[in-house]
């Protein structure tokens, strides 16, 4: 029957592990199993170096040693050797080599003061001890003195002196009173190092008569006291009140009255001092200051910062302590004492030394005859220690000789050893602050291996939990370790076990396929042993029904259930608790089974309930709350998303499949329609979950279908109508095992970089497709065309590999197959591709040029060799140019055009070519890397072509019966202009053409006047020129003659004057309000013109909205607009010659909350404009009826005779009044009334608008009725600034200033 032996995770490798490390350097001391090994003696116990022993007991110096044989024991005391036989009082304890010296008996401690050192020793060697310095411990009395009573003034400083006697140890020194109550100490008082009572200034409630300084040696557990000392301390008055009593001023402790004062130091005295510390104390530097008021302490390091972690303040900061000194701390320390009179500084300057310390101890050594061997001992310490080295306690200068030995200073190296070389050595390392002993011995040995674990142990383990088996050996040489498990097992390797230097086999995830039998094989040169240990894998103890939160009501029952699952073979132990304690005795509180119950819960039943599962390989717990309430109504039922399933379990583990089960949680009244099945790839995407499957809401089993080589983990989520619960707890873990790949990667490619490599490419494998460790790619390929074998390398996990070397653009055969530790995927397909590509070498031949027309040429040219292609013939590209003159190639880079042609197309078409011009082209072949050679440059020439139209066409000087064209010529002639087309024709008031009349101009002009043309007549020009090859497009414009007015006015007014060429309205204003706008314009054009206004929401597809102007008036308002809105304006003519301003675009106010009053609608201003309206309607008819009066007179005599040079026309150019213009003499106008070169006219006429009649700047009325602006014209209009008009506003402009 094996030997169990259970685990609970994490408890026994370091055990294991730390026993296995001793034995690989010692020799077990198994008596059963090494009864006949020996074995140099090593010291195990001693006594310490500077050992202060109790006078009042026996004195017990220690010295244990083992070795094989056990050791015999020897002693010298003061360097020479020490015979206990002839010492009554000394024996030394059967097996061992402590002394025992009885004092108690008889004799004194004092007897036995002294050096010791104990010496082990067997036939392998002997190792010694350090030198034990033996004193008895003392605690003298303090010595008889008369302690004078001490009298001080208020605020003087005062120190008392403590001297305890010395003792060893040295004594623990503190200030108590009578009482036996410590002295209180604050920032003014305190103790000092030296046991000192310090006092930075007195004050009265200092007054007392029992100061007394304790000396406790806790060694002997004694106190000793000193004399107590008397206080007092006297304020001024009681000073005055002392000398009126004759006392004399020397009895006073201090003769200075007591003032205010800077601080000075008590200790340490003058301004520097020395410290010395020894690496590893504590270093403690003290500052104590008197003064008035009470200083406060600083310190600081000079040079440096105080260490962190280390540094302490005592003493309310005058003592500053660094633990764990080391060399680095050396330095000045500066402390400083401040109070409002000044400061004063100190500098401590401190030097670190260092006793001897190991920096490589010497480490026992168990060799095999014939093998090598090393002796390190290596020590530090300041000032640096000297090695010394012994063998057998003797120094090794006159030790007997060993060939294998050779010293060279801290190392003893050892070769082709035997067993005479067997010894202990001594390294011993020393300064003048102390010394370093180690033993270490050399034992040559030569045994086969020995398994010293027991045979067929059971070892028991929760799964994926780790395992670790023992395997505990000895031989010498070292053996190696190999583990096998099974009957005909391979050796196990590092890639899934963890195999230590001590023979343990760890199994860190250990899984049900790794139960079974291990076998642990040792082997040296001398032989082998094994032993076979046995592994059993059992269930994780589970609670699958947890206790859950309860609120219940006072007085009635509530069970906890606690549902336990377990391994078949361990059995649980099941306890309830209540808030971490045990259950309260009260039969109230019932177990059964699986289930606690309360009845008749009681406030006092609340809390925490748990319930803890044991076993003897694991423990488990699970709590919930108890909440005790006043009853309640029953609540309604709550539907909610299920309870997330629980329980989950995996079986049926095989290689490429698993069984999972769970228990479907709380379905919240909704019955669960389905089960959703998700995995984590805890090896190669940690953290990240698939969907794995989905089964109906009545299944709780599903078979899963795995990969291999994956860590697999498993959680369900449970739906019904409600929605999809959280996602389960995790389930085990389950790696299943290594295989080979089942696929390949993917988009493999072969496309070259350079004209000589070819690289492949390829998608590769993600962790989860590698189906095992170690994924690396087979690539292989070889030349299609050629007889040659395929080339193969393996390169890593990468994705991409380079073949140099290779010719340029050859086809090659390429395959990329995946392959792992296991084994290689299936045999890939083969994929074709192609070496870098080069330039094309040679250029096409034979190009020829067809001019198709002006603007259109066919190029044809011969194919290249494939063979010189060298890549992928992608087409060839066509670079043509236009020739410039010489004068145009110094300005600018002559610029090509470019056209591919795909493909190995011979033939292409040039479009869009300039006619009348001289080309030049060449053909090159293009591939992937770029283009060849250029062939031969061909011209070709270009024939003429039709003009395009004339760059621009402008109508000048028009009079009653001509008009004046002017022109610039085609910006394309495309070819030689033969002359210029002149087609025109009247258009009558209802937009008739009437007939069409033909003009030739020659080419070289660029001015023509058409005479005889009929007055106040609008034509319509259509204008273009011609070449040789027909005609090109035309240009057209219109214009008006100016009016005859003969007809028109009384015979006697014979100034004839131009209407605008061009009628136009301009300067189009919207004033906007909240809901609607006013819209105005000025008009320049014939009369009797209709206008209407278009409008709509700007940025909108919406049609424009039309509203109609009533007469001629220049404004509109337009209402029902939406407020905060951006609207788009243009108003229209719809007269002889329809046209329409440019947009404006304004934005409508936002809307508010309250709104101010429309003094549009009000009644007494529409009462007030009707009034008006009225008023100027009569004004109009009396002004009809008065120039139908004046007519009868000449108008030339009334201006002669009324000459008013304030109605007089204006030049244009420099503001001088114009001349009249006779109506007989048809003269041309003056500069200032002509016609601009943009072919608008100035509105200088009156059109009888209202504006002109009724708010005009220069119209007056003549004494005879006469309207005398009719004739003399307006000044020119400045210009105006933004859209605001010079004249005054309409009564609409008018009303908007209102609001």
């Amino acid at each position: 029957m094996p030997k169990k032996k259970h685990f609970s995770a994490g408890r026994v490798p370091l055990i294991l592990f730390l026993c296995q490390m001793i034995s690989a350097l010692d020799v077990p001391l198994d008596s059963k199993l090494l009864g006949d090994l020996v074995q140099p003696p090593t010291i195990t116990q001693q006594s310490p170096k500077d050992y202060i022993i109790d006078p009042r007991e026996n004195i017990v110096i220690q010295c244990e040693a083992k070795g094989r044989p056990p050791p015999s024991f020897s002693w010298t005391r003061n360097g020479t050797h020490f015979d206990i036989d002839k010492d009554p009082l000394v024996t030394m304890k059967p097996g061992s080599g402590t002394l025992v010296i009885n004092i108690l008996s008889e004799g004194k401690a004092e007897t036995y003061e002294g050096v010791y050192q104990c010496t082990a020793r067997n036939e392998r060697g002997a190792a010694i001890s350090n030198n034990i310095v033996v004193r008895p411990s003392r605690s003298p009395l303090w010595t008889k003195e008369r302690l004078e009573p001490i009298t001080l003034r208020n605020g003087q400083s005062l120190v008392l002196p403590c001297r305890p006697p010395i003792g060893l140890p040295p004594a623990i020194i503190f200030w108590m009173d009578n009482s036996f109550q410590r002295l209180p100490q604050s920032e003014r008082v305190s103790q000092g190092l030296n046991g000192d009572l310090y006092f930075s200034n007195v004050l009265p409630e200092d007054t007392r008569e029992d100061y007394i300084c304790y000396a406790r040696f806790n060694h002997t557990q004694t106190i000793q006291q000193k004399q107590p000392i008397s206080l007092k301390v006297i304020s001024v008055d009681e000073l005055n009140d002392t000398i009126a009593a004759n006392l004399s001023d020397t009895e006073f402790y201090g003769a200075k009255p007591s003032k205010e004062r800077p601080p000075t130091f008590l200790t340490p005295e003058g301004n520097e001092s020395l410290k010395e510390e020894l690496r590893g104390n504590v270093l403690s530097l003290e500052c104590i200051a008197e003064g008035l008021p009470t200083p406060v302490i600083y310190w600081i390091k000079e040079d440096g910062t105080l260490p962190v972690n280390r540094t302490f303040y005592r003493n309310f900061k005058k003592t500053l302590q660094i633990t764990q000194v080391s060399e680095a701390d050396s330095g000045n320390y500066q402390c400083i004492a401040k109070n409002t009179l000044g400061a004063v500084h100190h500098t401590i300057s401190v030097t670190v030394k260092a006793a001897p310390y190991w920096i490589s101890a010497p480490q026992n050594l168990v060799l095999s005859p014939g093998e090598n061997g090393t002796l390190i001992c290596r020590a530090n310490g300041n000032p640096k220690p000297r090695i010394g080295w012994l063998t057998n306690g003797v120094p090794v200068e006159i030790a007997p000789d060993d060939p294998s030995r050779k010293i060279d200073g801290d190392t003893i190296m050892f070769s082709n050893v035997q067993e005479r070389s067997s010894a202990v050595y001594q390294c011993n390392a020393s300064n003048e602050y102390g010394y370093l002993l180690a033993n270490a011995f050399v034992n040559v040995l030569a045994e086969p291996p020995r398994i010293l674990t027991s045979a067929n142990i059971l070892y028991q383990v929760i799964a994926n939990r780790p395992a670790l088996l023992d395997c505990a050996f000895f031989g010498s040489p070292l053996p190696t370790i190999e583990w096998f498990k099974g009957t005909k097992g391979r050796a196990l390797h590092e890639d899934i076990y963890v195999l230590h230097d001590n023979g343990t086999l760890e199994i860190p995830v250990a899984q049900k396929d790794s139960a079974g039998t291990y076998t642990c094989v040792a082997r040296n040169k001398l032989g082998m042993a094994k032993n076979e240990v046995h592994l059993e894998i059992k269930d994780p103890t589970r609670i699958i029904k947890q206790p859950e939160y309860a609120v219940v009501q006072r007085g009635s029952k509530v069970s906890f259930e606690c549902k336990v699952k377990h391994d078949d073979t361990l059995i649980p132990t099941i306890m309830w608790l209540k808030d971490n304690g045990e259950l309260p005795n009260d039969e109230r509180f019932s177990v059964d089974k699986d289930h606690l119950v309360v009845t008749d819960v009681s406030d006092d039943d609340g809390g925490t309930y748990t319930c803890a599962a044991n076993t003897t390989l694991d423990s488990v717990s699970a709590s919930a709350g108890l909440r005790v309430v006043a009853p309640t109504p029953t609540p309604a039922p709550i539907y909610d998303v299920p309870n997330p399933p629980f329980d989950l379990e995996l079986t049926n583990q095989l290689d490429k499949s698993v069984q999972l089960t769970w228990t479907p949680g709380d379905d919240n009244n909704s019955p669960i329609t389905k089960f959703i099945i998700e995995y984590e790839d805890a090896m190669h995407e940690a953290g990240i979950w698939h969907h794995q499957a989905e089964v109906s809401g009545t299944q709780t089993t599903a078979q899963l279908t795995l990969s291999p080589y994956v860590n697999y983990s498993f959680r369900v989520m449970a739906e019904n109508s409600i929605g999809r619960s959280v996602p389960s707890e995790a389930s085990e873990q389950y790696l299943t095992k290594a295989a080979e790949p089942d696929q390949n990667p993917t988009s493999v490619e072969g496309i070259g970089t350079e004209p000589d490599n070819l690289v492949i490419t390829w998608k590769p494998l993600n962790g989860f497709q590698s189906n095992g460790p170690g994924l690396q790619y087979k690539v292989s390929w070889r030349q299609k065309d050629g007889d040659d074998e395929w080339t193969s390398v393996v390169v890593a996990n990468v994705s991409k590999y380079i073949v140099s070397g290779t010719p340029t653009f050859v086809p090659y055969l390429i395959k990329v197959q995946a392959l792992n530790d296991v084994g290689f995927a299936p045999e890939p397909a083969a994929v074709m591709g192609h070496s870098g590509e080069d330039l094309p070498m040679v250029a096409p031949g034979n190009v020829r040029v067809n001019v198709v027309n002006s603007t259109l040429a066919e190029v044809h040219w011969d194919p290249v060799p494939l063979k010189s292609v060298r890549g992928h013939l992608q087409g060839y590209r066509i670079y043509y140019w236009k020739a410039q003159s010489s004068s145009k190639r110094n300005r600018r880079h002559i610029e090509k055009k470019i056209l591919t042609f795909q493909g190995s197309k011979t033939h292409g078409m040039l479009p869009g070519l300039q006619p009348y011009s001289h080309y030049t082209l060449n053909v090159r072949v293009v591939n992937g890397k770029g283009e060849g050679p250029a062939s031969t440059d061909r011209a070709f020439h270009t024939p003429e072509g039709v003009p395009s139209a004339p760059s621009s066409l402008k109508i000048v000087n028009p009079t009653l019966d001509s008009l004046t064209l002017e022109w610039d010529p085609p910006s394309h002639p495309n070819g030689v202009l033969t002359e210029y087309t002149l087609r025109y024709q009247p258009i009558n008031s209802t937009h008739e053409l009437g007939p069409l009349v033909d003009l030739k101009i020659p080419a070289n002009k660029t001015r023509w006047t058409l005479k005889h043309l009929n007055f106040s007549t609008r034509y319509k020009f259509y204008f273009y020129a011609q070449t040789s090859v027909g005609s090109g497009s035309q240009i057209t414009e219109e214009a008006i003659t100016t009016v005859d007015e003969a007809g028109i006015l009384p015979p006697d007014v014979g100034a004839g004057k131009v209407r605008a060429v061009n009628p136009r309205i301009s300067n189009l204003t919207a004033a906007a309000a909240e809901t609607y706008a006013n819209i105005s314009w000025e008009y320049e054009g014939p009369e009797h013109v209709k206008f209407y206004v278009e409008y709509g929401v700007a940025g909108s597809k919406e049609e424009w909205r039309k509203e109609i102007v009533n007469d001629s008036r220049s404004f509109f308002g337009l209402k029902g607009l939406m407020p905060g809105t951006t609207y788009k304006v243009r108003v229209g003519a719809e007269g002889d010659s329809g046209f329409v301003s440019s947009e404006d675009v304004f934005e409508t106010g936002p809307a508010m909350a309250s709104r101010q009053v429309d003094i549009a609608t009000q009644g007494w201003f529409i009462g007030l404009m009707c009034a008006v309206a009225l008023l100027i309607l009569i004004l109009l008819i009396v002004c009809f009826i008065r120039r139908n009066k004046g007519g009868k007179y000449p108008v030339k005599e009334k201006e002669d005779a009324h000459a008013d040079p304030e109605i007089q026309p204006m030049k244009e150019d420099d503001g001088t009044f114009g001349e009249y213009s006779d109506a007989e003499d048809h003269k041309p106008l003056k500069k200032g009334s002509r016609t601009p070169s943009d072919r608008t006219v100035k509105k200088e006429d009156s059109d009888d608008s209202l504006v002109d009649y009724g708010e005009g700047v220069n119209g007056q009325f003549n004494e005879d009725g006469s309207f005398i602006g009719q004739y003399s014209g307006k000044k020119e209009k400045e210009p105006a600034e933004g859209n605001e008009s010079s004249e005054a506003p309409s009564p609409v402009n008018a009303m908007n200033s209102f609001v």
